[in-house]
């Protein structure tokens, strides 16, 4: 009887040290986002951000790789879960231009489903983007 008591509570501690794993995944913010921005149906880029937690900020980069753009300001509303991102992106001639992103991170509990989309503006272009957690 006594080994049973143990192999219960053995198995009890177990599942709730596989809890606390489990929750222990990172900021809703964080990870590879990948997806769509443009100023209409017709024109669509492809847009990758790559976001981390650092000192209670969001900070990356946006389309990793020979045109990368680091991110130069992140403001992130948690009552809303509205997030602001800026970065100074290449424009249609390939010249640096600030790009300022605003939209909302919905499907919180969801790692397959997390979403973050809404409006953006680089120079006189403005246009939707949407981007999902991969």
């Amino acid at each position: 009887m006594r080994t049973k008591s143990r192999s219960a509570l053995v198995a009890a501690v177990l599942m709730v040290a596989a809890a606390a794993v489990y929750a222990q995944v990172g900021h809703p913010a964080k990870g590879s986002w990948l997806g769509y921005w443009g100023p209409d149906q017709k024109v669509q880029r492809r847009l990758v951000l790559n976001l981390d937690w650092r000192n209670q900020a969001v900070v990356g980069e946006v389309n990793p790789g020979p045109n990368a753009a680091k991110i130069t300001r992140s403001d992130l509303d948690y009552t809303n879960w509205t997030m602001t991102l800026e970065a100074q992106l290449p424009n249609a001639s390939g010249a640096r231009e600030k790009w300022v992103a605003v939209g909302k991170i919905e499907n919180l509990g969801s790692w397959t489903n997390r979403r973050y989309s809404g409006t953006y503006t680089q120079g006189a272009e403005h246009g939707t983007f949407q981007v999902t957690l991969h």
